[in-house]
């Protein structure tokens, strides 16, 4: 692994962001939090796009269910498919919480699926237990 993590979170609302963001900053500062707000720009921005020709290929995708122009079901399926993209770890963080989420979540190969924590210090909590988990704990692909 770098020594910096780069994440991305594909999140419609700012307030969200915000929340996230200030979560990280606070949990674990080895990290590089990308951030964009649809499903067409989270796969814009994995596939080097134009206008993310630069961006890094996350280590770790944190995905919304309920976006707009895509939503997190149909990204899943678009990078679930794609070879190239297939490994990266996706975690489902979403307001979503009932049976039908969570299943056809993990029908479409999603990693894990986290329901949106109400408060800071519950934020925080998951925000530490994701970073533990995907960093410290299981193996991650590593560039060569």
């Amino acid at each position: 692994m770098t020594s910096t993590a780069n994440i991305l979170l594909v999140e419609d609302d700012p307030d969200d962001v915000r929340f996230i963001e200030r979560s990280f900053a606070k949990v674990w500062l080895k990290h590089q939090l990308h951030v964009v707000s649809d499903g067409e720009q989270a796969l814009k921005f994995v596939r080097n796009a134009p206008g993310y020709e630069d961006s890094p290929l996350p280590d770790l995708i944190l995905l919304d269910l309920n976006m707009p122009r895509k939503n997190g079901y149909e990204v899943l399926v678009e990078l679930k498919n794609d070879d190239g993209l297939k490994h990266i770890p996706v975690v489902v963080l979403t307001t979503s919480s009932d049976y039908d989420s969570v299943m056809k979540s993990y029908k479409l190969h999603a990693n894990s699926f986290i329901s949106k924590p109400v408060s800071a210090n519950e934020l925080n909590e998951v925000v530490s237990l994701v970073v533990n988990y995907w960093f410290n704990t299981v193996g991650l692909p590593q560039e060569k």
